[in-house]
């Protein structure tokens, strides 16, 4: 399917299930979809996102990946207080490229297309984009205030992954670049070979430890997160934010897309995905199926010793670790923001 055709089926979506809701404001695209061009194809293991936003005080809980018309549709809720003025937006890393070209799918009040009418103009100004890949920076230092040693083994990963990953975040956003989630890493590869600096992208992998990592590695740690992704998917009831990952609708995600990864000769970009994928799938089963945890968390223990992070220590010492290369991240990003034709004052 076209890309266009996936972005008009999500717009079917909201018009049938979120426009005659009460609070109703709006509707946008947000990643993948927004970079990808009209005529691409839509890559197997991609989603189209929705942000749905609501007049209310507060929203909805995520309604997350939804099969709808051949396209996996994952749906957010966003307030207008969350989404905030056009400064804010500008400022945002998540939410500034939602609005650098024509994403909107419903707007009753006029109030998203006036939105993107203002970002868009700005979106390439060079004091935005170095406020946006310090909002990326910022991201990596508070996301990892959450690390804590009492957090549960599959916690205490996450805590310190994701983090990590908005590394290849800030790069993206100092090049223009859609700030993906699953394929961070490849896309931070492409564009430090565009700029000449593949040696600092080395950098990058080596913080997540798997610099080293080998294809035969990668594709071991890979079955062992099939297999949980597996186990996981028929057991969980306890919902979570991510709970619509971890179902056989988003499995051309979470496990075909890591396959591809590895097949294609990614295994080192795949691990970040591989790693995030086991620990939710490891907290799902930790809550709804504690024995059927027990029994694969030796492959997930096997995994965190080939990063380096088999010990609460080691990851506390991970995180020291990063946040003191923070000033070379910013020193990267500003290279590239300089470099990066697109730029503009």
């Amino acid at each position: 399917m076209k890309v266009a055709q996936a972005r008009a089926v999500a717009a079917g979506w909201v018009a049938e299930h979120a426009a005659g809701t009460a609070g109703f404001a709006g509707a946008f695209l947000s990643g993948s979809a927004v970079w990808l061009p009209d005529e691409a194809e839509l890559p197997p293991a991609s989603d189209v996102d929705v942000v749905v936003v609501t007049a209310g005080a507060t929203a909805p809980p995520k309604l997350g990946k939804v099969p709808w018309n051949g396209v996996l549709v994952e749906v957010t809720y966003l307030t207008w207080d969350a989404i905030g003025p056009p400064d804010a937006v500008l400022g945002s890393y998540h939410l500034a490229g939602c609005f650098r070209t024509d994403t909107i799918v419903a707007d009753p009040t006029g109030r998203l297309t006036a939105l993107r009418a203002a970002v868009s103009a700005e979106h390439p100004r060079r004091v935005w984009v170095r406020r946006r890949c310090r909002d990326a920076e910022l991201r990596i230092a508070d996301g990892l205030g959450t690390l804590s040693a009492a957090l549960p083994v599959h916690d205490r990963v996450t805590a310190w992954l994701f983090p990590t990953g908005v590394t290849a975040h800030v790069v993206l956003t100092a090049g223009l670049r859609n700030p993906t989630v699953r394929l961070r890493y490849a896309a931070a590869r492409d564009l430090l070979a565009e700029y000449g600096r593949l040696d600092r992208y080395e950098e990058l992998l080596d913080l997540l430890g798997c610099a080293g990592m080998t294809a035969s590695g990668a594709a071991r740690h890979l079955r062992a997160m099939t297999e949980v992704f597996d186990a996981a998917v028929p057991l969980a009831r306890t919902p979570f934010p991510f709970s619509s990952d971890i179902t056989a609708a988003a499995r051309p995600v979470a496990v075909d897309g890591g396959r591809a990864l590895v097949e294609g000769g990614r295994h080192r970009e795949a691990v970040f995905w591989i790693a995030a994928t086991y620990a939710r799938c490891l907290k799902i089963l930790s809550a709804d199926a504690p024995a059927v945890a027990a029994a694969h968390r030796p492959a997930f223990e096997d995994l965190l010793a080939d990063l380096g992070v088999a010990r609460p220590a080691d990851l506390e010492r991970r995180a020291r670790r990063l946040l003191g290369r923070l000033p070379r991240l910013r020193a990267l990003a500003e290279e590239i923001v300089a470099a990066n034709p697109d730029v503009r004052d």
